[in-house]
């Protein structure tokens, strides 16, 4: 059973099974949002997407990056990702038309950021993610 289903703008339909919310920014002790930083985040997220689904490809939906006009520091002008961190787990129909259906289903786990921890759902997620390429990144598996 799936947490949601989620609409791309391609008209394919994808359950959501796993989900997993976390602060962009959460627990930084030391420094400031900058790109660096960033980058970091963005390579644990998509190392711990791996490891959490070693048999599902992962892709990363490019983050919008935000510079306000503040002090640049030792590591560069100030960069700010959205507030939401999120690596979600999506299932759907088989992409090759020679599998069966009934014993088919295609993967891909998805790392994307989000201004709100809200849950996306059917057309009301974020359009980066509604975009994702389906048919060119996610993989078939056999039941």
């Amino acid at each position: 059973m799936s947490l949601t289903r989620v609409l791309l703008a391609s008209g394919r339909s994808l359950d959501l099974g796993e989900l997993r919310l976390s602060s962009t920014y959460g627990g930084m002790l030391d420094g400031y949002p900058c790109k660096p930083v960033n980058e970091v985040k963005i390579k644990s997220l998509l190392h711990s997407a791996e490891r959490a689904s070693p048999t599902a490809p992962v892709h990363l939906v490019p983050p919008p990056r935000e510079y306000p006009d503040q002090y640049a520091g030792g590591f560069g002008p100030v960069e700010v990702l959205p507030a939401v961190a999120c690596v979600g787990v999506f299932r759907s129909t088989a992409l090759d038309p020679a599998h069966d259906p009934v014993l088919y289903r295609s993967a891909l786990t998805v790392v994307w950021f989000q201004p709100t921890a809200q849950m996306p759902s059917g057309c009301d997620a974020e359009d980066a993610l509604r975009d994702v390429p389906w048919e060119e990144l996610a993989r078939d598996y056999a039941l």
